[in-house]
């Protein structure tokens, strides 16, 4: 259970609920969206407003019962683990409404203050460091917070004020309405993002799916008669034949459209983005890279493909080349042990890992997450399938929890479906190896002795070269091209 923290001043009336560490050290997160507003009676484990952090966006429960008499900040507002986001009556009815006192709203004054102070701020005005703290628990009080950083406060209202919401924008600010809304659109949190993202007003979107609810598809056709912006990524040809996944490289973040003859679209770099960024250069400047490529003909594995899709035991289930090149890597590691391991720099030494937790990267509206598949290596073909169904699914709809892509430890990068042939992955950060698949083509291939058409495709290997020497980077590439070339090795070699 969500807590929170009350000061004595407030205890009596008004309860805080603080921003919490939803994703097991996080320092920060942004409000999406608020579900409620001032004036809104709300019960205990009711979902209030839906955040995003470096990992994923998550709704927060209330813990308690009341009417919501103040929302601290405005939807687009990163705020700080255990900063206080909203304000609640516990006790309406009760008396003259006390306002809180002004330390308890400092939070939200401080959001309103040029980001240029906070970065011409004295080593002494700078937290030296932030407290550990349980999932679901803000961090203690302390003389010096950290200046929630871009967005604006959410501006005070009352309770009749409650009808009148303002309608989300590009960058996260609200409007002010002159009348009520209407009822609120139907669609699911990844499509209100998507929505925000591309500068669409879901009010005026005609929905198209069951119920009434507003797909993504609604939302692009309703961006469509705007002009597309500069910064656009070309659109890659499918390939003839590619493996399906989540995908494994994110596109660029959608960026408000750029208003007419602009030059330059600028995009904030926050959330997921922002900490792949940072992962990714940590990884790239700390692991030495090796990547190594072989070219595979898969034509046996695409007929099993084919042949597992009317198997009984995989009714039901997404059987694709993605599939057996997982499970074609189980095998590679559980031949190859210690390639399943990291580096421990704290104690200088080599943790091998006797479990396999199979990370897949996944494209996301978000951007690119890598949520993983727990004890990988103990799942059976069926089980397999079902849990890489689950997960892509989850990934796509942006339900994907911040555990889901914690412990990773080996990661598959299906680049294939971009009708891309390979490429040089970096490793995902606290792992040892990263394989990328390129698309699966019709080429000419020598085999027995003549020149016949095949399904080929390209693996490439990343490793850290620190854990992991040439020979057995090497083998365990070789031993999962072996058995997608194979497949029968998936029995005499699992």
């Amino acid at each position: 259970m969500t807590t929170m923290t009350e000061t004595p001043a407030t205890s009596a009336r008004f309860r805080e609920f603080k921003m919490p560490d939803v994703g097991e050290g996080l320092t920060e997160a942004e409000i999406l969206k608020w579900y409620v507003q001032p004036g809104d009676t709300v019960t205990d484990g009711q979902v209030v407003c839906e955040v995003e952090t470096a990992k994923a966006a998550v709704e927060l429960p209330i813990p308690y019962d009341g009417v919501v008499h103040e929302l601290r900040f405005g939807e687009g507002t990163t705020v700080d683990v255990g900063t206080a986001i909203i304000t609640v009556d516990v006790a309406p009815g009760s008396g003259p409404v006390e306002e809180p006192p002004p330390a308890a709203t400092e939070p939200a004054l401080a959001a309103a203050e040029p980001v240029a102070q906070a970065e011409d701020a004295t080593d002494e005005d700078k937290p030296t460091g932030r407290q550990p703290v349980l999932v679901g628990y803000g961090v203690a009080e302390s003389s010096t917070k950290r200046r929630p950083r871009k967005g604006t406060p959410a501006p005070e209202q009352n309770p009749a004020a409650a009808a009148v919401q303002a309608e989300l924008n590009g960058h996260g600010s609200t409007a002010a309405a002159a009348v009520p809304t209407a009822a609120r659109p139907l669609a699911k949190p990844p499509v209100r993002k998507l929505a925000k993202d591309l500068g669409v007003d879901l009010g005026t979107v005609v929905p198209t799916g069951p119920d009434g609810i507003i797909t993504r598809d609604d939302v692009h056709a309703a961006a469509s008669p705007v002009a597309a912006s500069p910064v656009a990524p070309a659109q890659v040809p499918a390939p003839a034949v590619a493996p399906e996944s989540a995908a494994a490289v994110a596109a660029p973040a959608a960026a408000t459209v750029a208003a007419s003859g602009a030059r330059e679209t600028r995009i904030p770099v926050k959330g997921v983005r922002k900490a792949t960024a940072q992962a990714m250069v940590g990884s790239a400047f700390t692991a030495p890279h090796v990547t190594e490529f072989v070219t595979v003909d898969v034509t046996r594995t695409m007929r099993l493909v084919e042949e597992l899709k009317s198997d009984k035991d995989m009714a039901g289930l997404r059987v694709n080349p993605l599939l057996l090149v997982a499970k074609a890597l189980l095998v590679a590691i559980k031949r190859n042990p210690e390639v399943n391991a990291s580096w421990d720099e704290a104690n200088q030494e080599i943790v091998l890992k006797h479990y396999v937790n199979l990370g897949i990267a996944a494209a996301t509206p978000r951007g690119l997450i890598v949520p993983n598949i727990k004890d990988a290596h103990d799942k059976t073909l069926p089980q397999l399938a079902e849990s890489l169904g689950e997960l892509v699914s989850t990934a796509r709809e942006g339900k994907t929890t911040p555990a889901a892509m914690q412990g990773g430890t080996v990661t598959i990068t299906n680049v294939g479906v971009f009708g891309v042939d390979t490429g040089t992955p970096i490793l995902n950060p606290g792992e040892s190896a990263i394989l990328a698949v390129g698309a699966i083509k019709l080429q000419p291939w020598v085999h027995k002795g003549k020149v016949k058409p095949r399904h080929v495709t390209t693996l490439a290997l990343s490793f850290d070269h620190r854990l992991v020497d040439g020979e057995l980077g090497s083998k365990v590439l070789a031993d999962t091209a072996a058995v997608l070339e194979q497949p029968k090795r998936l029995i005499t070699w699992a």
